[in-house]
């Protein structure tokens, strides 16, 4: 069997899950891993300018702790706990235009291991000369000092870009089109799965589930307050049948992981929404789509999931009517623009149910 290597950027803590049932319920099994390797280029070290926040180094004494902390720090409790920030004890948020790339090693030449979006936390563990070791997500890596802020700078910071997420507490939990049980069915959550939060109504929570507004009950999901993540890098693999012009396609499409979300835009770089990204990744290979997910599921042959290839897209929303698009990777796995909040990023195909799949590459 022929394999064919590449570099994916996987969003750190993907929930995979499979056949999603469409009761309230339901059980959502889990799907193979992603084990594909798609080539990226990664944004440089040093082509956006940061400010660097200077940890202050002076030193309070409290007597009744009998302890010295930074003013750089978070301060202790009462109980004798550092306070966190978004679950940080010690706050570094990424301070870029676009992405800032996580090495193995303290050095440009280390391997590239993931990279964090612009105004991203991270737990700092450390430094070596220019270099801050980070942890972020399932990312542990060395970042540009320069880029990145900390301290007291931090944790203000963070309070101004922070969102609201909500987190699915049971095995499968319905995303509705208004805030009552009655209402139509808009996407489907598996446990583990996060939504950023645009209202607290009680009962019900006003969530955003990629570029559309639903409601969620209070009583199946768990909400904090965070920053985002930083996106791993996975390797995996391409079996027989898939060709090369797909592969080159999803190879393609994963580069611009972590670039913005902008309605109505069509640049991979600058911002897209979602059937903008597909028709902008699909013109590049000689395939031109309309500006619209409804209108791109007209395009090419419908096929059913299971038989779904790395290049076909998937078509989501509510019913019959489809207001999502994005590409199939492989193993389970799509790559889109999903929200303003998380750009384009890499999900579990069956994170939504999907109206239809479409395969417009031989």
């Amino acid at each position: 069997m022929k394999f064919r290597k590449m570099i994916s950027f996987i969003a750190a803590g993907t929930m995979l899950m499979t056949m999603p049932m469409v009761t309230d319920a339901a059980t959502a099994g889990v799907s193979a891993g992603v084990s594909k390797k798609i080539t990226a280029n990664m944004n440089s070290d040093t082509t956006v300018s940061a400010g660097v926040s200077s940890a202050l180094a002076t030193c309070i004494d409290i007597s009744t702790a009998k302890a010295t902390v930074s003013a750089a720090e978070d301060t202790t409790t009462a109980s004798g706990q550092q306070e966190t920030v978004c679950g940080y004890t010690n706050l570094g948020v990424a301070k870029v235009e676009g992405n800032l790339n996580v090495r193995e090693g303290a050095g440009e030449d280390a391997e590239l291991v993931g990279k964090m979006p612009g105004d991203a936390g991270c737990e700092i563990l450390g430094t070596e000369g220019e270099w801050t070791q980070i942890q972020s997500g399932e990312v542990t890596g060395y970042v540009k000092s320069e880029f990145l802020i900390t301290g007291e700078e931090a944790k203000a910071y963070a309070k101004e870009v922070m969102s609201t997420i909500a987190t699915c507490t049971t095995e499968t939990l319905r995303v509705r089109e208004e805030p009552s049980t009655e209402s139509e069915i808009l996407a489907l959550m598996p446990e583990g799965e996060e939504v950023e939060v645009l209202e607290d109504q009680g009962d019900w929570f006003k969530v955003l589930v990629d570029s559309e507004e639903g409601y969620v009950s209070a009583d199946y999901v768990s909400t904090s307050e965070q920053l985002t993540k930083a996106m791993t890098m996975t390797e995996v693999k391409y079996g027989q049948g898939v060709s090369d012009v797909k592969v080159d396609l999803v190879s393609y499409a994963c580069q611009f992981v972590g670039n913005p979300y902008v309605w109505g835009g069509t640049s991979l770089t600058h911002g897209a929404d979602c059937s903008g990204f597909t028709l902008s990744i699909f013109a590049k290979y000689g395939i031109y789509l309309p500006h619209s997910s409804a209108a791109q599921a007209n395009c090419g042959t419908r096929i059913s999931a299971g038989d779904a290839q790395p290049g076909d897209l998937f078509f989501y929303g509510s019913g019959s009517r489809i207001s999502h698009v994005a590409i199939y990777i492989g193993n389970g796995q799509i790559v889109h623009a999903s929200s303003a909040r998380t750009g384009i990023k890499i999900s579990n195909a069956y994170y939504r149910s999907p109206i239809c799949v479409v395969r417009l590459l031989k």
